[in-house]
């Protein structure tokens, strides 16, 4: 299919303004145009009660975000934001979980993670694996229901929750019960097509890639499974997993492939591509009517997941 009309002008607009390219840019500079960026969300009215708390990490202090749409128990998603590894925040990614709490209903737990290049891998990892167990060892406290927790993220957040699902299974728990992968980083080499497919001219390509990677983790570490889930010796008997992707991303066919070879392994896993779309499409549900259609078919499979009974 073609570009989405919606998208075609936002690109058009993006161009007209006439930024400067990613990798011309330092990490502070990016992360301040990401804040800006990041309103392309819808903001809903404030459906869901919020608290800021920090939460112990290996490198320190965790700042995280908890999301509660109504009172009583809840099950619970643990949500990493996008960004590369180096820019993003709670605040880039709050609409999404504002909207995620409310139609599941769940409690939302978003996590400020360590960024690079000042945390470079794996410290991004350790601080999504710690907080993970947080949540999971502190549910009576947060009001949640242990046995239904979920992982969550999009980009590099969906990289980090993949991540997490095969660090609990082999380190055996916490327990995870479903994992949602939005556009995720899988493969470090960028190695699939869609790489060069789609590496130039749809908001995020390749050289971008090359920048964010070059902040985050040296080539040796690139094929660790901790950085690339995809090359983990097996998927078996990790949680069962939507990935979503866009027609235009760069990340498609890894997201897609990851996919395909958890089902091969025993895995229920569906994959859900957007005709027409680009990488971040999932935040701009302001301007991009599919983004909508993204988040509701996101919402309900954690709903069938961790609602069963409802």
């Amino acid at each position: 299919m073609p570009l989405d009309p919606q998208v075609v002008e936002l690109l058009d607009q993006m161009a007209a303004a006439g930024e400067p390219p990613l990798n011309e840019l330092t990490p502070a500079q990016v992360r301040e145009r990401s804040v800006a960026r990041g309103m392309l969300g819808r903001y809903p009215d404030r459906r869901a009660d919020t608290e800021d708390r920090r939460i112990p990490g290996p490198g320190g202090d965790i700042s995280i975000r908890v999301y509660r749409p109504k009172p009583g128990e809840l099950p619970v998603v643990v949500f990493f934001h996008g960004g590369g590894w180096v820019i993003g925040s709670i605040e880039t990614h709050d609409s999404i979980c504002q909207q995620l709490a409310v139609q599941v209903p769940a409690v939302v737990v978003s996590v400020d993670y360590r960024l690079a290049p000042e945390h470079p891998y794996p410290a991004a990892v350790e601080d999504c694996l710690a907080a993970t167990r947080w949540v999971s060892e502190h549910c009576s406290e947060l009001g949640v229901d242990a046995h239904h927790l979920a992982v969550a993220g999009d980009s590099a957040g969906g990289n980090l929750a993949a991540v997490v699902c095969l660090r609990a299974r082999d380190a055996g728990g916490p327990s995870i019960a479903f994992q949602l992968l939005v556009y995720p980083v899988v493969d470090l080499t960028l190695s699939f097509l869609s790489h060069a497919e789609n590496g130039g001219g749809y908001l995020h390509d390749k050289a971008d890639m090359d920048w964010y990677l070059g902040h985050y983790i040296s080539e040796v570490d690139v094929r660790n499974p901790d950085a690339s889930p995809w090359f983990a010796d097996g998927l078996a008997g990790l949680p069962p997993a939507l990935v979503i992707t866009a027609e235009f991303d760069p990340l498609r066919d890894e997201g897609e492939a990851y996919a395909g070879r958890l089902r091969e392994e025993g895995v229920s896993a569906k994959a859900s591509r957007y005709d027409g779309m680009i990488h971040g499409f999932f935040r701009m549900d302001s301007i991009l009517a599919t983004a909508e259609a993204a988040i509701e078919e996101a919402a309900i499979a954690l709903r069938a997941a961790l609602r069963p009974a409802d």
